[in-house]
């Protein structure tokens, strides 16, 4: 199988040349890791390390406890993680989601986490694409952290439009309403939500929202990238 279908760089696409390393040697220092100062909250880098948050959780409160970001969302990450969700790149889940353990492996298992829960896609879109990202990189990490993993506890029942193509007001408006919990009958208290990219923190946000109308009580996310110094 790896003559066949040998392992490529998330980055460069080129071939690696040993199966049990997961990106290039050019290529490891192109992802830019969010480091502190961090905002508290959403774990975005942060210009001054007198602050606490960044501009955006300054503004606006959000219902989940804390998230983190691994890396800055650059030409790069973009490239790299369009090409995971569009070309059926699922092999790249590997590097990303070791990069993960390796970085925040520890502060994840402090949070006594009872349950992870991927961002849902909707179905219509999960079929014309094949997968669903946020669930492959959250079925690797459950498994990483030895935690449960809860695929169907959260649907996606609104065919949303994609959030970077709104403002921040379109934004809310498009995910309202846009989730449902259908395994109601499993109760968790501290979930960890998994998804490739934070923003606004909108998506994460509808997501907190509804989780806690159900009973909830911590609600923290870990995700791929999100945008530069605020």
């Amino acid at each position: 199988m790896n003559v066949l279908y040998p392992r490529t760089c998330p980055i460069c696409e080129n071939i690696v040349a040993k199966q049990e390393v997961y990106i290039c040697e050019k290529c490891s220092g192109k992802l830019i890791k969010i480091r502190n100062p961090r905002c508290k909250k959403c774990g975005k880098p942060l210009e001054n390390a007198k602050m606490e948050y960044c501009k955006d959780c300054g503004r606006h409160p959000h219902y989940y406890e804390e998230g983190r970001a691994l890396w800055v969302y650059n030409k790069e990450l973009r490239e790299s993680i369009y090409r995971f969700k569009y070309d059926n790149k699922r092999e790249y889940a590997d590097y990303y989601v070791s990069s993960i353990l390796n970085t925040y492996g520890s502060w994840i298992r402090r949070l006594n986490i009872q349950g992870v829960i991927p961002v849902p896609l909707h179905k219509k879109k999960k079929r014309a694409r094949g997968f669903n990202q946020a669930q492959v990189l959250a079925e690797k990490l459950a498994e990483g952290l030895q935690l449960p993993i809860y695929t169907d506890f959260l649907v996606r029942q609104k065919n949303t439009r994609p959030q970077k193509e709104l403002n921040e007001k379109e934004r809310q408006k498009n995910l309202k309403n846009a989730f449902k919990v259908v395994q109601n009958d499993v109760q968790l208290n501290i979930v960890l939500l998994v998804d490739d990219i934070y923003t606004t923190g909108a998506t994460i946000d509808a997501c907190s929202k509804l989780l806690k109308e159900q009973g909830v009580q911590k609600v923290y996310f870990i995700c791929l990238g999100t945008g530069g110094v605020s």
